[in-house]
């Protein structure tokens, strides 16, 4: 039986995937223009499977030359000698590849691998390249996947001069049709990883290359099309265009995100084995799955917690956008932000950055709300005391759940000034809510709503779902316009009472919550 798939990348034969035959076709066009560039994407983005893929698409009308530079180690980056024996080492356990080179190029690199050619450089190593380019009855590719994990070392950098060179002067001496660099880290952007920074070794190696434009991720027909083979192997009844609608509105289509959400539902929620079949899944398993899917380890997360500590800088840019409704634009080569985006925190919506997925939002949450600062404050103490007051049958009282954040935040923070208010009033609310529904359920902030003034927090407990607004108290006309929005925004959910939480800096505020309808809307509404 096929599996979904979360680790290492995905074999048609085995794996449930997406098809991503229009991708491979816009890579292919660059691949017939003769573009150089670079795939870079966050960690298990998918870039190994698309490279394989690749590869076979290709074969028709080229001769791929894949590597991975994983499979060398630290000592060959050491001296040229040593790099031009592991490239020959690697290249010559390729079998299709080499079909297509001549008995000279095989005893050549067969040469190099076994150290027999005396000193060996680089420029000898490119010479037989240039040689098989010039001989190989089909256009060459050169693919190397996880190209950055060779970035620290000097020879690779001169490695990477040697393809510029020869690219430049491809309309003279044969070589590649086209070469691509995958890995997280751009080559363009190499002197972020070395201590010395000159010119020389951080942009002359690659000012050649291409943009990669291709969108790598998944879109909501894409994921109904694997779901649709999912269904031809189990008929289930499974409504799939919808249940691949959610995992989208959760993933953004982030690759590994979406296999970890069908994986889990497949195998741990409806709980497929060799001898039963599943169900039809359902919006409550893919809720269950996302939170079974935040509350546990995975290397991806790993990873995004390893950047967090290891550049300080993406927390303020990351809490920005979390916290404060902040509205950031995209600087070209500003740190922080390229960062965040090189390692998938954010992407570009527009001209602006913004969170990539609800996960990783929800993942960011949970870790500055985690924080030992954090889990001190008398807010959190509070809401772990009164934890056991909000569910009564198995469902979340939402309303108390405001009427005591209203009470413990007046008694602590209620003399503040309004700057105060302006940047912590949302973060000690989700840190309130945060250990009531933790283990039970999900929450995220609507994006659509996110700015300065007004912050929609999407809560779904045990398959119930709420909308609770936050916004800051601007006077009577405003916050009734603010009701008629919220009563509105309640149709799109399909919800019959919303909720909504006021900031009031007035000093003659009346803090409290009162319900009222608006049309046939119930709103609950606190001010603090």
């Amino acid at each position: 039986m096929k599996i979904f798939n979360t680790s290492a990348d995905c074999k048609p034969a085995l794996h449930y995937m997406v098809n991503i035959d229009n991708k491979l076709a816009e890579i292919k066009e660059m691949v017939d223009r003769g573009d150089y560039f670079t795939i870079n994407r966050a960690r298990q983005y998918g870039k190994t499977t698309i490279l394989k893929a690749l590869g076979r698409y290709l074969e028709a009308e080229y001769l791929v030359l894949s590597l991975d530079f994983q499979k060398l180690s630290h000592l060959d980056f050491e001296t040229e000698k040593l790099f031009v024996e592991a490239l020959s080492r690697e290249i010559l356990k390729k079998p299709y590849s080499l079909a297509y080179a001549s008995s000279e190029i095989i005893h050549g690199l067969e040469h190099f691998r076994n150290g027999q050619a005396g000193v060996v450089r680089l420029a000898d190593l490119f010479s037989l390249l240039s040689e098989w380019c010039r001989t190989s009855a089909k256009p060459v590719v050169f693919i190397v996947d996880e190209a950055d994990s060779a970035t620290n070392n000097q020879v690779f950098l001169d490695f990477l001069a040697q393809m510029r060179g020869y690219y430049i002067d491809r309309d003279e001496i044969p070589f590649f049709q086209s070469v691509i660099l995958s890995g997280v880290y751009d080559v363009k952007n190499l002197k972020r990883r070395f201590v010395a920074e000159d010119d020389h070794k951080t942009n002359s190696p690659w000012n050649i290359a291409a943009d990669f434009q291709v969108d790598l991720s998944f879109g909501t027909a894409e994921i109904a099309g694997m779901l649709d083979s999912y269904e031809q192997d189990f008929h289930t009844g499974m409504d799939t265009l919808c249940i691949a609608r959610l995992i989208h509105d959760y993933t953004s289509g982030y690759p590994f995100l979406v296999s970890s959400i069908c994986k889990l539902v497949d195998e741990r929620i409806v709980r497929r084995t060799f001898t039963v079949s599943p169900r039809a899944w359902t919006r409550e398993d893919i809720l269950d799955a996302v939170r079974i899917l935040l509350s546990e380890q995975n290397t991806l997360f790993e990873s995004l917690i390893n950047k967090l500590e290891d550049y300080p800088e993406l927390e303020s840019v990351l809490c920005g956008l979390l916290f404060l409704g902040k509205e950031i634009p995209y600087v070209v080569g500003l740190r922080s932000i390229e960062m965040a985006l090189m390692f998938g925190f954010v992407k570009k919506e527009r001209h602006t950055i913004v969170i990539a997925n609800r996960i990783f939002e929800t993942l960011l949450y949970n870790l500055f709300l985690a924080s030992p600062s954090m889990q001190q404050n008398v807010l959190y103490n509070e809401a772990l005391r009164d934890k056991n007051q909000f569910v009564r049958n198995g469902r979340l009282d939402m309303k108390l759940v405001l009427e005591k954040f209203v009470r413990h935040f007046d008694d602590l923070y209620g003399d503040r000034q309004q700057t105060f208010l302006e940047e912590d009033g949302r973060r000690y609310f989700l840190l309130y809510l945060r250990p009531i529904i933790n283990g039970s359920g999900n929450y995220y902030i609507e994006s659509r709503t996110r700015n300065m003034e007004r912050t929609d927090v999407i809560v779904d407990y045990h398959g119930e779902q709420f909308i609770i607004e936050l916004k800051l108290w601007r006077g009577n006309a405003y916050h009734e316009r603010g009701e008629q929005q919220l009563a509105d925004y309640l149709d799109h959910y399909h919800l019959d009472k919303g909720y909504m939480l006021s900031f009031d800096f007035n000093q003659k505020k009346q803090i409290g919550v009162r319900e009222l309808n608006v049309g046939n809307k119930i709103l609950v509404e606190a001010v603090v």
